[in-house]
């Protein structure tokens, strides 16, 4: 199992692997299959979105049952969410903004947190904050490449998992800037697949993701 802490020393959710499933799931019952297929196919870190109702016991059974993958949680917005996901078993989290509440929330958790930021402002402010991981989202929308390549010259520090309409096609273009660690989608989990428990699919394609690197081709 890798190792995963928090931000003093232990190894940053941006350097996992180079692509973070974001996986909502109508069912909890094919949580475990599904992560499974993911770690799989190379890809530990497995974000799981609080867009349904499943979505805690979801965490708790791949927390449980999966000790090679790195469960987070996603889509947190609130203290009470950020308490629950963590006490289900999530090693990390995931917000598409943030509050000054939620990121006091997010940082006493005692778990790696990926606060959304969509401007230079919010950047800035967390840097203020000494939060330097940080989630860009929308990120096709907010801008996309050419958004995040002006950041990296004069905030550097900032280092970014964007999320949000990328595909296989567009994820090397992200990964080859600078102040990308990671990319975050769902490609690699379609609906279909899910619905029909194609495990199999769902493990080559995220082998797939997992090859992945800034020239397109396989690391």
């Amino acid at each position: 199992m890798q190792r995963l802490g928090t931000m003093r020393g232990m190894i940053s959710v941006l350097d996992l692997s180079p692509v973070v499933p974001v996986v909502v799931l109508p069912d909890a019952s094919v949580a475990v299959p599904l992560a499974r297929a993911l770690v799989a196919g190379g890809l530990p870190a497995i974000e799981v979105t609080l867009r349904t109702p499943g979505a805690l016991d979801a965490i708790r059974a791949i927390a449980e049952e999966v000790p090679q993958a790195v469960v987070g949680a996603g889509t947190v917005i609130t203290a009470e969410q950020v308490d629950a996901c963590v006490a289900a078993g999530a090693r990390f989290l995931v917000s598409p903004g943030w509050t000054p509440s939620l990121l006091d929330a997010m940082r006493a958790s005692g778990v790696p947190f990926l606060p959304g930021v969509s401007t230079a402002s919010e950047v800035v402010a967390l840097l203020e904050r000494g939060v330097r991981d940080m989630k860009f989202f929308p990120a096709r929308a907010a801008g996309g490449t050419e958004y995040l390549r002006s950041l990296a010259g004069p905030l550097p520090q900032a280092r970014f998992c964007p999320t949000g309409g990328i595909g296989p096609a567009t994820a090397p273009e992200y990964l080859a800037l600078p102040n990308v660690g990671c990319v975050g989608g769902s490609w690699m989990v379609p609906a279909d697949a899910v619905a029909e428990r194609d495990w199999a699919r769902i493990e080559a394609l995220a082998r797939g993701a997992a090859g992945l690197s800034a020239g397109g081709t396989c690391r």
